[in-house]
């Protein structure tokens, strides 16, 4: 008899039964609950504030991560009256052929055999503990749908990365969320496949859910992520200039969508993962924020991939603290230059 390719190593926790293990204080609740409200707050229009959902590419290892966030809410005490600070947290990560490291939910570890039972732990944990330590909540990225459920009382953010911003799964999850979820232009960067995804998500549907009949009532709050597209030669081709913004304007304008948003992402095919270009980027979105009112209206944030340490680096045993093993990010010093200057400008 043939045997299955596939081998089931355990079965792991329900969400409900992590939960309990690993549970919410109410005052972290609250707070989180007051962080929602806030970030709500900017895409509908309410509050004026600029979103920066900033840190690094992948969260790797807890130390650095809570490290790098305590600096970050430092900051937030100085610019917390212009700017919204979402800090990237990432756990999962989406790899193009499959090879790579896939994100703390896969190896607490990096360096270690992939773990599942302990990332999901890691994971809650850390988010926890960003709350705890830190007063601020943060984003991760929606890559299994049905993994949210082990964080979906922890996160402010989601987002739906470009190769799964045109799968039923993630659009159909996406419109049962009570927070804002970023849609993100896939590879290609067609623009139409991202706004299908948005309304989508802003749509009620019934569909199966965990071994569940599920109903959702759509989400309001479903928007665009930019972060550039590939040609069919491989050549990035970005889409943060402000004709791109333009466009995208008068494409939100021909649907009948709520919230008209846009976060510009200012790595991946944006920079051509040049790292150090994100400054000037964000610094290029400002200025047709300010010399289009429209823009000033679309444009609530942009996101930022930054580290304690500039670059990238191998996986191995011994690594320098607080420096990317994914893609290349933005050291502190300037991105501690960065967030200031922008809540000059906003």
């Amino acid at each position: 008899m043939k045997k299955m390719s596939m081998k089931l190593n355990r079965e792991l926790p329900l969400p409900a039964d992590l939960k309990g293990e690993y549970p919410l204080s109410a005052s972290l609740r609250e707070r989180k609950a007051q962080r929602d409200r806030e970030i709500r707050a900017v895409f509908t229009g309410e509050s004026d504030k600029f979103l920066v959902i900033v840190g690094p590419c992948s969260a790797d290892q807890e130390d650095s991560v809570l490290e790098y966030v305590h600096r970050l809410a430092r900051i937030n005490e100085r610019v917390g009256d212009r700017l919204l600070l979402i800090p990237r947290v990432y756990t999962n990560k989406p790899r193009t052929t499959g090879a790579g490291y896939k994100g703390m939910l896969h190896q607490p570890s990096p360096d270690k055999a992939p773990d599942l039972l302990g990332g999901i732990i890691a994971i809650r944990r850390l988010h926890i503990q960003v709350m705890e330590e830190c007063g601020l909540t943060a984003a991760d990225e929606m890559l299994y749908p049905e993994n949210r459920s082990y964080l979906d009382d922890v996160l402010s953010y989601e987002a739906v990365g470009a190769r799964s911003v045109e799968n039923q799964q993630h659009r159909l999850t996406a419109s049962g969320m009570d927070i804002p979820v970023g849609m993100k232009n896939p590879t290609s960067g067609d623009l139409s496949v991202m706004l299908n995804s948005i309304q989508a998500a802003q749509s009620g549907h019934t569909f199966i859910y965990r071994g569940n009949d599920a109903t959702t009532t759509g989400n309001p709050l479903a928007h665009a992520i930019l972060r550039g597209g590939v040609d069919k030669y491989g050549t990035c081709v970005p889409n943060y200039h402000y004709e791109d913004l333009r466009r995208l304007w008068e494409l939100y304008e021909e649907r009948e969508l709520q919230n008209p948003a846009v976060i510009v992402d200012a790595n991946h095919s944006n920079s051509n993962k040049q790292y150090k270009e994100q400054i000037r980027i964000v610094s290029e979105v400002l200025h047709s924020r300010q010399y289009n009112p429209a823009l000033k209206k679309l444009i609530k944030g942009v996101m930022v991939e930054s580290y304690l340490e500039e670059g990238t680096q191998p996986i191995e045993a011994e690594r320098t603290f607080g420096k990317s093993i994914t893609d290349p990010c933005l050291g502190w010093q300037d991105t501690e230059r960065l967030l200031l200057s922008m809540a000059e400008r906003v």
